[in-house]
């Protein structure tokens, strides 16, 4: 396990819990995680970027998660040759109970204008470096790429509505259960707070494996 001193203490120890649930993985779940691994692997040795695009529907809870814990991930592994955005098959927003969840993770979360329907997120692990930008948006507009990538399918729903998605070299399956099925029930909390474990676990083992 490693220790960052530069991120937030939450953070530094919420990665390495994530590490030692490794094992929680079942056996398929680590064979597909795999192939992302090996995707950009093969990328690292042509010396060139990796582009992982994250998607769901409404680009408004699972593929935000996954878009942070993946840039999250190559901060922690000193992957810097990877780049991480997000999108869905519609724009709708980052949705407020998804925002709370990862700030009990341990993420600095900050509007920039809450007042939109669709406002911008400044996400920080860490005092020292530039925020990441999160917004809700199609999964092809700007400022997500639009050739060479890696589609991350987070959601069962986006896989079936895009079965053709332009530009990627590389396309995963790779869907979790949605935490909005218990929105404002007494599980609501703990359902989001879950899915960021298992979200964040399964892409800190995928990250860890590109060596």
């Amino acid at each position: 396990m490693k220790l960052l001193p530069s991120m937030y203490p939450s953070i530094n120890k919420y990665c390495q819990n994530l590490e030692s649930t490794f094992d929680l993985i079942s056996l398929e779940r680590k064979k597909k995680l795999e192939r992302l691994s090996q995707y950009l692997y093969e990328k690292f040795n042509e010396n060139k970027v990796s582009n992982v695009v994250v998607i769901c529907t409404h680009n408004s809870r699972r593929s935000h998660i996954g878009q942070i814990f993946i840039n999250l991930a190559v901060d922690y592994y000193n992957l810097p040759q990877i780049n991480s955005y997000s999108g869905g098959t519609e724009a709708t927003n980052f949705n407020k109970r998804a925002v709370n969840a990862m700030s009990r993770v341990g993420f600095a979360i900050v509007p920039e204008n809450e007042q939109l329907d669709n406002p911008i997120y400044n996400v920080k692990w860490k005092d020292t470096m530039k925020p990441l930008l999160i917004f809700s948006k199609k999964y092809n507009s700007t400022p997500n790429p639009i050739s060479e990538f890696a589609a991350i399918l987070v959601c069962t729903e986006a896989d079936a509505f895009c079965p053709l998605i332009l530009g990627c070299d590389f396309r995963l399956p790779l869907p979790f259960d949605d935490p909005k099925a218990f929105d404002d029930t007494n599980l609501e909390r703990i359902k989001y707070d879950e899915r960021c474990v298992e979200i964040g676990r399964e892409i800190f083992y995928a990250l860890s494996k590109v060596y």
